[in-house]
C-alpha cells in the first residue's frame, strides 16, 4: 500500500488499517503504541537519506553520529534501524545487546522496540531523554499486533527524500492524535485542539518572527501550525523561537514527540504543578502566545497566589481558572505581543467571584483586541460552545494600524459544517473569512493592498468594530451577539401587509388542523377508557 505526497486520503486509510489492529486495547493505551512506532518510523526514515547521502560524499563517515547534527536528523543506532525491527516482526526468542547493561538478552519484538526506544533516547538524550513509550514488552501486549503493525507502517511510502516525505508521516502523526482524541472523548480532547481552531488563532496572530509560547501545550499542535504557517508564506521557520510548558507528563512526552517528528526545536517543560504554581518561564516575554487551556478549572488555586505580580487587572477566583489563564498570559506578552486563547463562552459575561471587574480593568485598559463565538461541537473535549479572546499589549504595534479604544467582535456561531454526527469543524472558506475580517480591521491602510485585503467594514449579523464606550454601555459583556446585531434578511419585494395577511392565513388554517387533531384524539381516549 505505498502512498504517494500526493494522496490526501492515505491518513484516514491508515489509521482505520491500525485501529482495526487493536483488538480490545483501549484507545487511551493503544495511542502510545501506535504513535511511538510511526514515530520510530519517521526517525529511521530521515536517518537512513542521510546515511544514503553521507556514503556518497567523500571524507564523510555515514556512522559517526556528528555528521547527522547539522541537518536536525537523530542518529538512529543499529538495533533501532526500521529495516531491523521489521525483519524481526514475528521475532520470539531473538538475542540482543541490552543498551542499558550492555549484557545479553532474550526479548520478543515488544522487548526488540523497548531497546530500540532505550538506544535512542540514549544517543539523543539532550532532547529524548524519558519521552519515547517503553512498555511494548508489557506482557498485557499483544505481540502479534505490534508485529503486524510494523509490517503496516513498513508498507507507507515515506523513504522519499526532501519536505515531502517529512511533511507525510507528520500529517500521519497529526491524524493519529486527532483520531485517538476522538475515541477517547472528554479526557483525549485534553491534549489536542482541533487543527481548523489552531490555524485560526495561527492565520489571525501571524507569527512571521519571534518568540511563540504556550503554558498549556497538550500535544504542541500550536507550535506545528505556527511552523506550517511561516513555511507556507515563505518564511524563514529559524525566525520563530518556540516555548511551552506541560502539566501533564504523558501528553508533554506526546508534544516532544510530535514536534521530533516535524523536525521542530522547541523549548517544552514539564513540571507536575503547572504554569501557575511553577511557572517554567517566569522572567520571558513573548511575542505571540498561543492557547487552549483547560475550561473552567476549579482546583488551580494556591495560597501562595495571593499576590502574584501577575494579576494585574485583579485576583482571579479560585474556584476557576478562566481569567488566571487569561492574566498569566498577557503578563508575558512582550511590549508588541498578541496572544490568542481558546476559553470557555461563560468568560465573555461571567460576573462572579469578581471576574466582571477583572474583564472591565481588561477592557479599560485596552488589553482586548478582538473577541469570536465559535459554534459548538467543535472540540472533541467538549460539546459546549467556546470563544477566542485575541489580547493585544499595543494596538498600534506588530502590523496593526491606530485601533486603540477599539474591540472587534466576530460572530462565527452559524458557520462549519458537521464533520459526523457529534463533531463540527471549519472548512478552508469559513477560516479565510474569520481571519481576513480581522486582519482587514487591523492592517494600516497603507498596507492593506500589498497584503490583497480591502478596508474594514461592518457586517451585519457577522462583525462589528465597537467602541469601548460601547462595550461600557453593555455592561463590559463581550459576546459578539450583543454587538454584531442581525443579519441583514434579503428584499423580496412583498410589501410588509401583504406578507403578514399570508402568515396570518397560514396560522389560521394551522390552528384549525389542531383543532380537528385534537378531537380525533379525545374520540379515541374514549373508545379506550370505554
Amino acid at each position: 500500500m505505498a502512498q504517494s505526497g500526493s494522496d490526501l486520503n492515505f491518513e484516514a486509510d491508515l489509521f482505520k488499517a491500525a485501529d482495526k489492529l487493536r483488538g480490545n486495547l483501549e484507545p487511551s493505551e493503544y495511542k502510545h503504541v501506535a504513535l511511538g512506532l510511526i514515530f520510530l518510523k519517521y526517525i529511521s526514515d530521515a536517518f537512513e537519506i542521510q546515511h544514503a547521502r553521507l556514503e556518497k560524499t567523500e571524507f564523510a563517515d555515514p556512522e559517526d553520529p556528528e555528521e547527522y547534527l547539522a541537518e536536525r536528523v537523530f542518529w538512529v543506532p543499529e538495533i533501532a534501524r526500521w529495516s531491523n525491527l521489521k525483519a524481526n516482526a514475528r521475532a520470539r526468542d531473538l538475542e540482543i545487546d541490552d543498551p542499558a547493561t550492555g549484557k545479553k538478552r532474550k526479548v520478543d519484538i515488544g522487548g526488540l522496540i523497548d531497546a530500540a526506544m532505550e538506544a535512542i533516547e540514549k544517543h539523543n538524550a539532550t532532547t529524548l531523554k524519558g519521552v519515547l513509550p517503553k512498555n511494548y514488552g508489557s506482557p498485557t501486549l499483544d505481540k502479534t499486533m505490534i508485529g503486524d503493525l510494523v509490517m503496516l507502517f513498513s508498507d507507507v511510502g515515506m523513504h522519499e527524500e526532501g519536505e515531502e516525505a517529512r511533511d507525510l508521516l507528520g500529517r500521519a502523526y497529526e491524524y493519529f492524535l486527532a483520531g485517538f482524541a476522538g475515541a477517547e472523548g472528554r479526557r483525549g480532547g485534553e491534549f489536542f485542539t482541533p487543527r481548523s481552531v489552531v490555524r485560526v488563532l495561527v492565520e489571525m496572530l501571524e507569527p512571521y518572527q519571534g518568540r511563540v509560547y504556550d503554558p498549556c501545550c497538550g500535544s504542541g499542535g500550536m507550535f506545528v501550525q505556527s511552523e506550517k504557517f511561516v513555511e507556507q508564506h515563505g518564511g524563514n521557520v529559524m525566525d520563530i523561537a518556540i516555548y511551552g510548558q506541560e502539566r501533564n507528563n504523558t501528553t508533554w512526552k506526546l508534544a516532544k514527540m510530535n514536534l521530533a517528528v516535524r523536525g521542530i526545536d522547541a523549548d517544552i517543560r514539564w513540571n507536575n504543578e503547572g504554569s501557575f504554581i511553577a511557572d517554567e518561564f517566569p522572567a520571558q516575554k513573548f511575542d505571540f502566545v498561543l492557547a487552549n487551556p483547560p475550561f473552567n478549572v476549579s482546583d488551580w488555586w494556591k495560597a501562595s497566589l495571593a499576590e502574584d505580580m501577575r494579576w494585574r487587572f485583579g485576583t482571579p477566583p479560585e474556584g476557576n481558572a478562566n481569567y488566571a489563564w487569561l492574566s498569566h498570559i498577557y503578563h508575558h506578552l512582550a511590549p508588541r505581543g498578541t496572544a490568542g486563547v481558546v476559553l470557555a463562552n461563560g468568560s465573555m459575561s461571567s460576573q462572579s467571584s469578581g471576574e466582571g471587574g477583572i474583564r472591565q480593568k481588561m477592557i479599560v485598559e485596552d488589553a482586548v483586541d478582538c473577541m469570536i463565538a465559535l459554534p459548538g461541537q467543535l472540540f472533541y473535549s467538549t460539546q459546549i460552545p467556546a470563544c477566542l479572546w485575541f489580547l493585544a499589549r499595543d494596538k498600534a504595534a506588530n502590523g496593526h494600524r491606530h485601533r486603540k479604544g477599539e474591540v472587534l467582535f466576530i460572530d462565527a456561531r452559524k458557520m462549519g459544517y458537521m464533520v459526523d454526527r457529534t463533531r463540527r469543524d471549519f472548512s478552508s472558506g469559513d477560516i479565510e473569512k474569520i481571519t481576513k475580517t480581522y486582519r482587514n480591521w487591523r492592517t494600516k491602510p497603507e498596507e492593506l493592498e500589498q497584503h490583497g485585503l480591502i478596508p474594514y467594514e461592518d457586517v451585519p449579523g457577522f462583525c462589528k468594530a465597537t467602541s469601548v464606550e460601547e462595550v461600557e454601555k453593555h455592561g463590559y459583556v463581550l459576546t459578539p451577539g450583543s454587538y454584531v446585531g442581525a443579519e441583514a434578511e434579503e428584499d423580496d419585494g412583498v410589501p410588509f401587509e401583504e406578507r403578514f395577511a399570508e402568515l396570518r392565513a397560514t396560522l389560521d388554517v394551522q390552528f384549525k388542523d389542531g383543532e380537528r387533531l385534537t378531537d380525533i384524539i379525545r374520540e379515541q381516549l374514549v373508545r379506550v377508557t370505554v
